[in-house]
């Protein structure tokens, strides 16, 4: 009998972590051109000029209108949504009862009584799940992401314009009023006589903006910033280079959703299609559980304990006041030793099977990527999304470790491929696996964008 839903098919395949470390699927796509000039300098563009990035296909994008949409937020969201409302932003972390993360998206307020919710499938499979079995005066309407709908034009075109010349830019095309540029605060700009909305934040330290209209507006408006950027040299950013933002800004842009075991959870998975994103998406790297369970993360593996506010009821709050007492891992950039990366690649022209590949400029193969980070033998953290930064001229990723292992400057290794020379997984060709170097080092890696970013004004 075919698997109706994510529970039929975990069912059937008997592990759920056996399950997504073998599944057929590959790293989370980016449905833009690879590349518009080359990765390299489009990549090095949001730390030195001016990046024009379309995220207008890769998101999912859940609408939710009526009464009670402050109340159901409340409910799912470990933040507070008590003053939330028209022109206000949030990032939405959503927690299981038990305290584990299922995901964060972005929440805007389109009107005080409707919120759009932006980001990987996750969170907002979720929340309208609560909104369809809870008591809540709302309706929700997703228009999904391209991927899993490519025949269907997206409602809304969005662009983000990041880098130290993007404000020159956003005014010399705003026909509006002033921009709004406070950190995370939305506001209005009209570019080719096409009004829409922003949200002020930004990468590489500098203050930009994400814009979003109808999506027939979309290609007007494209063309006037790339028109007026032309002097600031500014470049459209590919999917390649787009691929490595998240790690350079600081955010672990998918932890596997804490959904996949336990009671509490099951008639959530009965409701997810066995053909959904929680279904197909796949883990690689060279943390193996046999429990689906280790691979759960909590707030403070991610640093989302800032945003977790103890004033109201939700989802998973008994079970946040109890691991408030720690202990708790810390969230880091990992720096990855040259000569030991230098080693993955000499491995391809030496005797097989070598060192996992590693694709530039990301060298993640799923979609939720898990290594390990050891010290003198033992597992101290996690790491994730392995990419090159061609601003920091360095392999970096971002981390959870023991929380004394977490001072700049402290060494440990990062264990790199799987078990066994790979898992099933169809693009993880049979390799050897190594250790490899790496420093502790902060968060964001970039000094001006870890002490600037959220006190833009």
């Amino acid at each position: 009998m075919t698997a109706q839903s994510l529970e039929d098919k975990i069912r059937a395949h008997g592990n759920p972590s056996h399950m997504l470390q073998n599944a057929q699927t590959g790293a989370y796509q980016f449905p833009v051109a690879p590349q518009y000039t080359n990765w390299m300098e489009e990549v090095r563009a949001w730390r030195n000029g001016a990046v024009l990035m379309n995220q207008s296909y890769h998101m999912t994008d859940l609408y939710i209108r009526g009464k009670d949409v402050n109340k159901l937020l409340g409910y799912v969201g470990v933040n507070s949504f008590a003053t939330f409302g028209k022109d206000k932003a949030k990032q939405l972390v959503c927690v299981n009862p038990d305290g584990y993360v299922i995901g964060d998206v972005i929440c805007l307020g389109l009107a005080d009584d409707e919120a759009l919710l932006i980001g990987r499938p996750p969170v907002c499979n979720w929340v309208a799940y609560q909104a369809e079995i809870g008591d809540f005066d709302v309706t929700t309407e997703f228009d999904i992401r391209s991927l899993e709908n490519p025949d269907k034009p997206r409602k809304l075109y969005r662009y983000e314009v990041q880098g130290p010349k993007a404000l020159d830019i956003l005014n010399e095309v705003n026909e509006g009023g002033p921009l709004t540029t406070k950190f995370f605060n939305m506001g209005y700009i009209t570019i080719a006589g096409k009004q829409a909305r922003t949200l002020s934040h930004g990468m590489g330290g500098a203050q930009g903006l994400e814009i979003w209209g109808p999506y027939e507006d979309g290609p007007a408006v494209m063309e006037r910033l790339m028109e007026a950027g032309a002097k600031y040299d500014i470049r459209k950013c590919g999917a390649r280079a787009y691929s490595t933002a998240a790690m350079e800004s600081g955010w672990i842009p998918s932890p596997l959703p804490a959904i996949y075991s336990g009671d509490a959870m099951k008639g959530y998975r009965e409701w997810l299609p066995a053909n959904g994103f929680e279904a197909t998406a796949t883990v690689g790297g060279s943390f193996q559980p046999d429990d689906v369970a280790d691979y759960y993360l909590t707030p403070w593996d991610l640093d989302y304990q800032r945003v977790v506010k103890f004033d109201h009821d939700f989802i998973g709050r008994d079970a946040l006041e109890k691991m408030a007492e720690g202990p708790h891992r810390k969230k880091v950039t990992l720096v990855w030793d040259k000569d030991d990366v230098l080693k993955i690649f000499a491995g391809m022209m030496e005797a097989f099977p070598g060192p996992k590949l590693m694709e530039l400029p990301t060298g993640h193969y799923a979609a939720h990527p898990y290594d390990q980070v050891q010290l003198d033998g033992e597992m101290v953290g996690l790491a994730t999304y392995p990419s090159y930064s061609a601003n920091e001229r360095a392999w970096i990723t971002l981390a959870m470790v023991r929380e004394d292992l977490a001072e700049p400057g402290t060494k440990v290794q990062i264990l790199w491929g799987e078990a066994n020379g790979g898992t099933a997984k169809p693009h993880v060709e049979e390799h050897r696996q190594i250790l490899i170097g790496a420093e502790v080092q902060p968060w964001p890696i970039h000094s001006a964008a870890r002490e600037s970013y959220r006190k833009q004004s």
